[in-house]
């Protein structure tokens, strides 16, 4: 059985948080799913509301504290992403959207992605849609074609309601489809890691002679 990392990030801002309890409810499915693929799968949570300082500071001096760039090394390092956040402004919060910022550049790229919000009303489902996923697109991550919107009538009594399982269920599927297919992962990309040598950094094309 191969062994799989599922980074769950959650940008609710309160305690009890229905963007965790969503965030939550998906890797359970998602991991569900691997198991009855064969995959052992591993949870690792990312609680956005406890870095948020470091979250600001990064952005300030431009360097991660160690308890941030553990949980950045855990995003960029996972085999597949579960990324949830409220929607305020019918947009995602500025918290997810700074944690997002402060990735090395190219740190997602074709990283399998499930992208999942919450909102005080289904009107507010659209914005998975014309800001969330243009988001991951642009970070260049493979985004699974199901995003799962919950309100509040879709919750009894913290459990999902039978469309809003069906929707988790297929967008689970859909994200351990992009797992399964993928290497394993090696860890995050080192961002000082050379990708060339250092003649080929000297060559300047053909046989032109260095000086």
């Amino acid at each position: 059985m191969t062994r799989r990392t599922l980074a769950v990030v959650s940008a609710g801002l309160s305690q009890p948080s229905s963007t965790r309890l969503l965030a939550d409810q998906l890797a359970g499915a998602t991991r569900d799913e691997l198991a009855r693929r064969g995959h052992d799968a591993e949870l690792r949570a990312i609680d956005l509301r406890e870095y948020a300082h470091d979250v600001v500071n990064n952005m300030l001096t431009g360097f991660p504290p160690a308890a941030l760039r553990e949980a950045i090394d855990t995003v960029t390092g996972a085999d597949g992403i579960i990324a949830v956040t409220p929607i305020f402004s019918a947009s995602y919060n500025g918290l997810f959207k700074s944690f997002f910022d402060v990735l090395d550049a190219g740190s997602l790229v074709d990283r399998p992605v499930l992208i999942a919000a919450t909102g005080g009303t289904a009107r507010h489902s659209l914005a998975l849609e014309h800001a969330v996923r243009p988001m991951f697109s642009y970070l260049r991550a493979v985004v699974v074609p199901t995003a799962v919107f919950a309100a509040p009538e879709d919750w009894s009594d913290g459990t999902a309601d039978g469309a809003l399982r069906g929707r988790m269920r297929r967008a689970a599927g859909e994200l351990a489809d992009q797992v399964e297919r993928r290497p394993l992962s090696s860890g995050p990309a080192d961002p000082f890691a050379l990708t060339t040598d250092f003649l080929q950094m000297l060559d300047r094309g053909g046989d032109t002679p260095v000086n």
